[in-house]
């Protein structure tokens, strides 16, 4: 059927399909970098890591955008509060971010660009707002005039009349609703210079600045957190399209609707931006993406709530790639709970992926061995082949339909499950297949045990192996002479070493925990 996304403008599923045909233009809201990234920030980055990967595996260019927020409010009051510079902070902290997406194998952006590197690009867009009526300036600042966007509200489904007013009070702005393009210098902040005098950006200018200069007008795909929608999305795309070029004919036929919206909205409307915004019809993104909210508790999780985890923190409780498998356990549109008892949960489950995977390649030999084996399989053309096509185009078919994870990993343990019913090397063609089929899977999910998360330590590992042989051979040998006890303590031991036995009809397996 092809790929299928939810859109948040549209409020339903749509084929997605490309603008420019075999290429992809993603627009990811990056971190603001105040503090160190927790788990939450983890899920939504995840979300479209894994969208980014099946984009890729269906034949797509993607260039993947996201940014970081270095300047804004909240990164000017921690640094006060920490007693450092902005400049310090923001370093550090985008750091952070930067080791904790590596730590669970997030893919680089193509594009990362900085808010402090496009300040020419950010003076441009107001200048042209300020220029067609949709923006103005007072006391230093500016401000865009939500009630001359006549498509205000579109994004976030509400009526621009129930809205809250912006908490943005500063002299000079004439709509409580009105938000801020550009800031006004306070005593201590950074600040540029700028026709309307020294500043700083708003948070939600930034953002259409760096999509439009790396994307273009209209892109393809716009993510985020579920609490990015209103206003940070809301207020962008009102920005976006009211600084892109407008068709005069759209302009004309939509002027008395936008008379009747604009008196609806409130507030007053000069009569040249009430002309120009009546006909804005286009868009910023094509598809809008939005990754539900990380609970614990049942309650979301909020730095403000004092509820988070901190990334580093949850790293010294579970492996990365089980962190990695949890977060990526739910659909992304749905709330996901974070707990030790989720987490055991994934971790159970990710063991037993990981464990058949490895027994699997033990008994073929390894990887090239698994992999020949598996393409004779499919030159028999046999059954068993048959069947792991068949398991594929279940995995694909669920990631088509809106990246449905659930559906996906279902059909991963079935392969799982067919595969532990053939593991021995009677059966190593089939069970080449399955494994093959397996890792393929894994590897969309960015959680391959062989190429994706090798074994730490492997230079070490022909070592191990010895080790190990000469352990196994002295706990077959107290088996042999019913000395149960001693085969249970060598056993017992290697378990608190991290070490798993399993005895199998094909004899003593090991693996580490």
């Amino acid at each position: 059927m092809g790929l299928h996304l939810y859109d948040t403008r549209t409020r339903r599923v749509r084929p997605f399909v490309p603008q420019r045909p075999g290429h992809v233009g993603v627009y990811v809201c990056g971190p603001t970098v105040q503090s160190p990234p927790h788990v939450g920030h983890i899920r939504t980055a995840l979300a479209f890591d894994l969208l980014r990967r099946w984009l890729t595996q269906s034949g797509l260019s993607v260039t993947f955008v996201q940014n970081v927020t270095d300047i804004d409010d909240k990164i000017i009051v921690n640094a006060e509060r920490a007693g450092t510079s902005v400049w310090e902070l923001a370093t550090r902290q985008t750091r952070a971010f930067e080791d904790a997406y590596r730590a669970v194998g997030i893919l680089p952006p193509t594009i990362s660009p900085r808010a402090t590197g496009h300040i020419p690009e950010m003076l441009e867009m107001i200048a042209v707002l300020v220029e067609r009526g949709f923006a103005y300036p007072g006391a230093g600042s500016v401000w865009f005039r939500v009630g001359a966007f006549a498509d205000y509200g579109a994004l976030s489904h509400q009526r621009p009349a129930a809205m809250h007013p912006s908490p943005e009070s500063e002299p000079g702005k004439a709509d409580p609703r009105d938000f801020a393009l550009w800031k006004a210098v306070k005593p201590g902040e950074p600040s540029w210079s700028s026709p309307w005098g020294p500043g700083r950006p708003g948070w939600h200018l930034e953002c259409s600045a760096m999509a439009g200069k790396y994307l273009g007008d209209l892109f393809d795909i716009h993510g985020g957190g579920l609490d990015l929608v209103f206003p940070h999305h809301e207020n962008e795309r009102a920005q976006s399209v009211c600084a892109a070029e407008l068709a005069v004919a759209e302009a004309a036929t939509a002027t008395a609707s936008a008379a009747s919206r604009s008196a609806v909205s409130g507030g007053a409307v000069p009569a040249g931006a009430r002309a120009a915004g009546a006909g804005v019809a286009g868009e910023m993104a094509r598809y809008w993406m939005h990754v539900g909210l990380l609970t614990t508790g049942g309650t979301k999780m909020s730095k403000s709530l004092g509820n988070s985890f901190f990334v580093t923190d949850a790293l010294a409780a579970v492996r990365p790639q089980v962190l990695r498998y949890h977060l990526l356990s739910a659909h992304y549109r749905s709330s996901l709970e974070y707990s030790e008892q989720t987490l055991d949960e994934s971790a159970a489950a990710h063991d037993r992926i990981e464990t058949f995977v490895r027994n699997a390649l033990d008994i073929l030999g390894g990887p090239a061995e698994a992999a020949a084996l598996a393409a004779e399989a499919d030159r028999v053309a046999g059954t068993e082949a048959a069947d792991a096509d068949g398991a594929w185009a279940e995995f694909a078919a669920a990631l088509d339909d809106d990246l449905g994870v659930g559906r996906a990993l279902a059909a991963l343990f079935g392969v799982v499950g067919r595969g532990n019913q053939v593991l021995s090397k009677t059966h190593s063609r089939e069970l080449a297949g399955w494994v093959d089929v397996a890792r393929r899977m894994l590897t969309v999910l960015g959680l391959d045990p062989v190429e994706q998360w090798p074994t730490a330590g492997a230079e070490l590992r022909p070592a191990l192996d010895g080790v190990m042989d000469v352990l196994l051979d002295l706990r077959s040998a107290a088996r042999a002479r019913r000395d149960y006890s001693e085969a249970d303590s060598i056993r017992s031991r290697l378990a608190a070493a991290g070490v798993v036995i399993e005895d199998t009809p094909e004899g003593q397996r090991w693996h580490l925990t």
